[in-house]
């Protein structure tokens, strides 16, 4: 099995009843892979994979987990989003996009109700959940879009592509604000706002921290010796966690 990422989740405390709920002592672990498999498993070591989820025909290339934690997005090359339980380790729904471009990656919104995926033809489209619907669609990009980061607020969305520029698209009156053209050649693989929408992440041909709103560039991390593939907040944007083909994970204070 060839892995393409993961999510991990966090245990969730249910203040509704007294004590230790189920919900609060569910720690899980996500991947997805080119095997078309998404795989739940459990985060000790002795943990055996306590799901496959069979949602697809191709790759997936894009996972990303409800706000409630209890349901898993998912995208792939086989031009279709799905929607499953992790609990019960079932696919609810599966829908394929109309363009029958391969879908690249995929991100929740923070309120749950929406989602985006990217696609292979540039275009980043923002679903309904409930009705299913493609209800908006970004255009600007060249190339296959490689990430989408929604900000903790959900008023703003971050994307990128096979095109070495950074957009920033106002989801309040759906159109692009800013544009954080990177380096000739520069690749973006991974984008993340932290929690308080304070900092934007870009990794790829290296680990580099924004500060919003200025959209100034703040930190440059070459430490990685192969492309890097994801990034992550810490705790209070303290670090960024990142990821790479050099086989490595690395931390960085901020």
């Amino acid at each position: 099995m060839s892995t393409w990422g993961g999510l991990f989740h966090p245990p969730h405390t249910d203040r509704a009843v007294q004590g230790r709920s189920e919900h609060e002592l569910l720690e899980l672990v996500f991947t997805a892979s080119l095997d078309s498999t998404i795989r739940v498993w459990g985060v000790e070591q002795t943990a055996p994979c306590a799901h496959v989820l069979r949602a697809h025909d191709g790759p997936v290339t894009g996972i990303s987990l409800h706000a409630t934690g209890d349901y898993l997005l998912s995208c792939s090359t086989d031009s279709n989003w799905a929607f499953s339980d992790v609990r019960q380790g079932r696919v609810l729904t599966k829908v394929p996009d109309s363009s029958s471009q391969a879908l690249t990656c995929a991100q929740f919104h923070p309120d749950g109700l929406i989602f985006g995926t990217g696609t292979k033809d540039s275009v980043i489209k923002i679903w309904d959940l409930k009705e299913r619907t493609n209800v908006a669609n970004f255009q600007g990009h060249s190339g296959a879009i490689t990430s989408i980061s929604f900000s903790e607020n959900g008023y703003y969305l971050a994307t990128s592509a096979d095109d070495s520029v950074v957009k920033l698209w106002d989801l309040r009156k759906l159109k692009n604000f800013k544009t954080i053209t990177m380096d000739d050649r520069y690749e973006v693989r991974s984008l993340c706002f932290d929690h308080s929408g304070t900092y934007l992440a870009v990794a790829g041909t290296d680990v580099r921290v924004y500060l919003c709103k200025q959209w100034q560039e703040l930190k440059v991390f070459n430490d990685h010796t192969a492309l890097a593939t994801g990034v992550r907040f810490g705790q209070n944007g303290t670090f960024v966690a990142s990821t790479s083909m050099d086989r490595s994970l690395k931390i960085f204070g901020l």
